[in-house]
Order: structure tokens, then sequence, then C-alpha cells
């Protein structure tokens, strides 16, 4: 697929071992709880991160220098019941940039809607069709949401298939009674975020993002003038989008993502440049004005 093709000019390596689509380390934090069971939880930690490496999530050929490096910080916060328990889960995922060494955040994003039962020596298992424990769904809507936006960023809306079967987890979630999965909670939970990547009315923020990554930061070493020419009119379009959607999930999700990164970025533009990105930016997120004022140092 085209995504391949992007990794063999990104690295010029050929490879012929095929393996799962994600490189997920998971790390479990329990400071929260009183009492720990540490062997417990370690089985936890391990179990969830073999779940998400192990599972194949799409019928692509991926080679191992393609897996998409992505990290889950699961924070126990209480245990209601006998292995039940309430978390957070903070999500990050990342991708290489052409002609360097760094990698550029796709994904920073807090779930704070969990509630899950796991236990001892537990098989997690991914069901396709039908509501599967709250445990695996939300691991495996957020691995196909990583895996959307990844695509996103090498082809333009290279990752419907992705968003698609996020969708159908979704909608097999809904009647769960569990917390994230409908459009009644938060304008910026599982349902939502989802929602944003899917409705035509987004489709400029899913294209900006291609642009951003491919025509933006995958030239930014060649040409860096040119690349913050390209980055701040899609922000411009993200702009556009934000005025008549304010505060939108898919807006949030990329502004989180990607908040520092264009602070950097337009910190060595000329003073039109920055004074531009600092308007456009400031307007889409007022949250984070005060990163963005570094903009103009």
């Amino acid at each position: 697929m085209f995504r391949a093709i992007i990794f063999l000019l990104l690295y010029s390596i050929n490879t012929n071992i095929f393996s799962q689509e994600l490189n997920a380390k998971v790390v479990v934090n329990t400071e929260k709880l009183q009492s720990t069971e540490k062997l417990f939880f370690n089985e936890m930690q391990s179990n969830i991160e073999q779940f998400l490496n192990n599972q194949i999530w799409t019928k692509d050929n991926v080679g191992s220098v393609e897996k998409i490096n992505c990290n889950f910080i699961v924070n126990i916060i209480n245990e209601p019941s006998s292995n039940q328990f309430e978390a957070t889960v903070q999500i990050v995922s990342s991708r290489p940039i052409y002609n360097s060494s760094y990698e550029t955040i796709l994904l920073n994003h807090g779930d704070r809607e969990w509630i899950f039962e796991y236990y001892p020596s537990q098989n997690i298992e991914y069901i396709e069709n039908g509501f599967n424990d709250n445990l695996t769904s939300l691991l495996s809507f957020y691995s196909y949401l990583i895996i959307g936006i990844d695509y996103d960023s090498f082809q333009e809306k290279g990752g419907e298939d992705s968003f698609n079967s996020a969708w159908k987890i979704l909608n097999n979630s809904q009647n769960s009674g569990y917390k994230g999965w409908d459009q009644f909670g938060s304008r910026k939970n599982r349902y939502w975020i989802c929602e944003n990547f899917l409705n035509p009315e987004f489709e400029k923020v899913r294209t900006t993002i291609y642009k951003y990554h491919r025509n933006g930061m995958d030239r930014f070493y060649n040409n860096p003038e040119e690349s913050r020419k390209i980055i701040i009119e899609g922000i411009n379009n993200l702009n556009e989008i934000n005025k008549k959607n304010f505060n939108s999930a898919i807006l949030t999700l990329f502004i989180d993502a990607k908040a520092t990164e264009l602070t950097k970025i337009f910190r060595g533009g000329n003073l039109n440049e920055k004074r531009n990105a600092f308007n456009l930016l400031s307007e889409i997120s007022p949250s984070n004005i005060n990163l963005f004022n570094k903009i103009l140092e």
C-alpha cells in the first residue's frame, strides 16, 4: 500500500519480515491505590502490551520498519469492587519524519472515562462482531484510531477503513452501560472523536493532516520556508472549520498533538509568519495561548 512505499523512501530499507501494526509500550500505574498486588498488575501490563502488539488490526502486510510507535499509560485510580478498576489512559503515538531522526506526535489523548474488569491470567481477545469486555473494546478502539491517523498522515483519507473499524467497535459498545461510548457524554469522548473523523464536515482536517506531514514536515529538512507556508495554509483551513465547530473533538485532538511542535516550527519563521501563526493558533486554541506566545519571542 501507499504507506509501505513511503516508508521505503524514508528508510531505503526493504524487508520481507511481516508483523503486526503496533509497536506499543504499556505502563500500568497503581500509585493512587492504597494497596497493590505487584505481580497482578505486572501481569495486567504485560497482557495488555502483548494484546496490542500481537493483534493483526488490518489486512495490510506490515514490515517491521513500518510498525507504529505508541504508548498506553494506564493510571488505576480506584478499585470499586473485586477485579473491577476505574482508570484513565493516556495514549501517545508518533511517526518518523523524512531525512531526520525526529518523530512527530500524531496522537496525544487522555481518556478519563474508563471502568473495566480484569481477572488473573485473563485472555484478552478481540471479537470483531459484537461487544467485547470494556478493557478489550477500549484498547481495540484506540488501536484503530492510532492506525487511522497514521495512515491519514501518509495518504489523503488513508485511514478510512481503520476509522470505520473503530466506529463498529463504538456501535457494538453503546448498549454496554459503560461511559464514553455514546453521544450524550463529553463532546470529546470516543463517540465524538470517531464521528468527527468520519463526518464530511471535517474532511479538511484530515486533508490538513496529510499535507502537514507529507508536504510540510517530511520536506522541512530540505526546504523549511516552503514547509512553513504549507503548514500555515493548513492551520488557516483548520481555523475556518473551528469558526463553525469551535472546540470540536478532532481539532482538539490535532492541537493536543501539535501545539508544542507548531510553536517550535514558527519560532524559526519570519515576523509575518510568526504573527500569522500566533493569531490563528490562539483563535483555534485559546487555552494554549501561553505556549503560543513563545512563537513571538
